[in-house]
This record gives structure tokens, C-alpha cells and sequence, in this order.
């Protein structure tokens, strides 16, 4: 298969979490593996950043996006900062423009804050809805993964309560035939797709409700009839673990997940340093470490940058 020889694109998050100076890590501690990217965002944030950690600033290219900081006005760290929210949108904003004009053939995403990114004016809670809206609100959806399993879902950053009120067989449909495609185009020939219920043990033939029966039943068959390998819907409960690649287990390559929390738990869990967010639907390539900004220790380099490492190469494997 050839290789993509593009650059990849790397956002450096909000400024004042730890997304700067693992980047600026990434650069220090494995800079074979960061031959080839480009960080958008802001050049004295990425400087103080390299101070932080130990190497020359010019070690980072990078490419400014938006209006930029002086060192007198560098946001602190560890705080929500409206400054700092816009500087981070204006990174993705730089980055999603220059994948599209095919400029970089990936993008890799340090962590946003959304309490930031509000106090900035910016419309959107996350990077999946920013990046849907800036390619064009192609329909989308998030994909948590690491090397033993992934989950898809339905439904992302909205109360649980909208949730459950929007699920839809549509909704449903939608993202099975999103998640069958982008993992084709990546490498699953015939993807064997689960799909979790939503209520305890899959509704119980509709004890526990009936959206198993009336939604969530329909979807699936809607798929098949499109040519698709999803069944279910499955025990939420107990899916995971049955899609979880062990030693001994390959049951299913993807489970869908009916909400956020339903598909994030059970990928988080298995590790924060192994774990990929991707964007599935969108005409580019991004990818994301699946943890957040940790504005607890952002500035004192402790951070541990090893899933925006795992980020880095998955985005790779996926532009190939």
C-alpha cells in the first residue's frame, strides 16, 4: 500500500492545557515518528511550550492561525480562558482548511476545552461538530478505539435526556452505514458491526422498554437489507466485552453505541494512553487523543503524551 507523503496537520489544543507541551514532548522524545507534521496554532505558545520541556523552539514548525499572542499576553495556565478558546478554534479552523485544499493529508487534534470555547463566541461544544460545520455539515459521527476495541455513537455531545428523545431508526441507519464505510476504506473488507439496545438487557422482549423493538430492531434490518454485517441490538452490558480482540475473542469489529457515555465508558476504561477519537463521515482525516486538556497539571511537564502519539500514527494508518 503506499504511503500518503503529505504532512500531518497537528492543532495544538487550548493553550493553556497540556496540549502544547506534549506536542512540543512528542518533538523531543520521538521526533523521528514527528518528521512530517506541522503544528497550527500559535508560535508564542508553542514557544513557551518548548522552554517547558527542554528544546529549541525552531525544533517545531509552525504555522500561525489567527491573530497572535505577545509573551506579555499569554494566557495562564490551567485557566478557562475566552483568549485561549479562540486561539484553539482558529488552529482547527487553519488545519480543516488546509486538509481540504489537500495541503496536509491528516489532522491530529490536542484536546479543546469547551467552557473555553464558549466564553470565545464559538458556536460549536467540540471539535466533531467544529470540523462538520468548517467541511461542509457532511452527517458525522465520533468513533472512540484502541487496539482491543472501538464503539461508534449515535448520538455525541448533547444532554442525556435529548438523547434518548431524538433516537431514531434513521438516526440509527445513518451510523451504521458511516461506521461500514470508513472501515472499508480503512482496511475491514466485511465489518462485523454489533449494535448495543438501549435499556437494561436490550429491553428483555419489552419489559424494559420498547426501543429495542421499535427503533432499534428496524435499523438493523434496514442495514442488513443495504448489504451490511450488523446485528443485534445486544445487552449493553455485556457487547463490549464480547467486542473486546483478545488473545482468544474477534467477535465484532465495531460496536454502536446508543449515546456518549454508553460507547465512552467502556473504550476509556481499558486506557487513556492507548485510545483514538476519530471523526467518521467527514471528506478529511482526523483523529484525536481520548483524554482532555488536564488543566490540573497543564505547564508543570507531567503530562503523558503517549496518546497523542497513538493519535499521530493512527492518522497515518488512516491516510495511507
Amino acid at each position: 500500500m503506499m504511503m500518503n507523503t503529505k504532512p500531518i496537520a497537528i492543532t495544538m489544543g487550548d493553550p493553556t492545557g497540556i496540549g502544547p507541551e506534549i506536542i512540543a514532548m512528542l518533538h523531543r522524545d520521538h521526533a523521528v515518528q514527528m518528521q512530517g507534521t506541522l503544528v497550527y496554532g500559535d508560535a508564542a505558545v508553542m514557544r513557551r511550550a518548548c522552554e517547558l520541556v527542554g528544546i529549541p523552539s525552531e525544533t517545531i514548525q509552525v504555522v500561525q492561525a489567527g491573530e497572535p499572542f505577545d509573551e506579555a499576553s499569554l494566557p495562564l495556565y490551567g485557566r478557562v480562558s475566552g483568549a485561549a478558546g479562540l486561539a484553539a478554534a482558529k488552529a482547527v479552523e487553519a488545519a480543516a482548511h488546509a486538509a481540504l485544499r489537500g495541503e496536509v493529508c491528516a489532522i491530529v487534534t490536542a484536546p479543546l476545552h469547551k467552557e473555553a470555547l464558549a466564553l470565545a463566541g464559538i458556536a460549536y461544544p467540540g471539535h466533531t461538530e467544529m470540523l462538520q460545520a468548517l467541511c461542509g455539515n457532511h452527517p458525522v459521527r465520533m468513533m472512540l478505539a484502541n487496539d482491543e476495541l472501538r464503539a461508534v455513537l449515535v448520538s455525541i455531545h448533547v444532554p442525556l435526556r435529548e438523547a434518548l428523545d431524538s433516537l431514531s431508526t434513521d438516526g440509527i441507519v445513518e451510523t451504521i452505514q458511516i461506521t461500514h464505510d470508513f472501515l472499508m476504506r480503512t482496511g475491514i473488507v466485511k465489518p462485523r458491526i454489533a449494535v448495543a439496545g438501549i435499556n437494561p438487557h436490550a429491553g428483555e422482549g419489552g419489559l424494559f422498554g420498547r426501543e429495542e423493538i421499535d427503533i432499534i430492531s428496524p435499523a438493523i434490518e434496514s442495514a442488513k437489507r443495504l448489504g451490511i454485517r450488523a446485528s443485534g441490538p445486544f445487552a449493553p452490558d455485556t457487547i463490549f466485552m464480547r467486542a473486546r480482540k483478545t488473545a482468544t475473542q474477534d467477535e465484532f469489529d465495531v460496536v454502536i453505541a446508543m449515546y456518549h457515555d454508553q460507547g465512552l465508558i467502556p473504550v476509556k476504561y481499558l486506557g487513556l494512553d492507548a485510545g483514538v477519537n476519530v471523526t467518521l463521515g467527514l471528506p478529511i482525516i482526523r483523529t484525536s487523543p481520548d483524554h482532555g486538556t488536564a488543566f490540573d497539571i497543564a505547564g508543570k511537564n507531567k503530562a503523558d503524551p503517549r496518546g497523542l502519539l497513538y493519535a499521530l500514527q493512527k492518522a497515518r494508518e488512516f491516510a495511507k
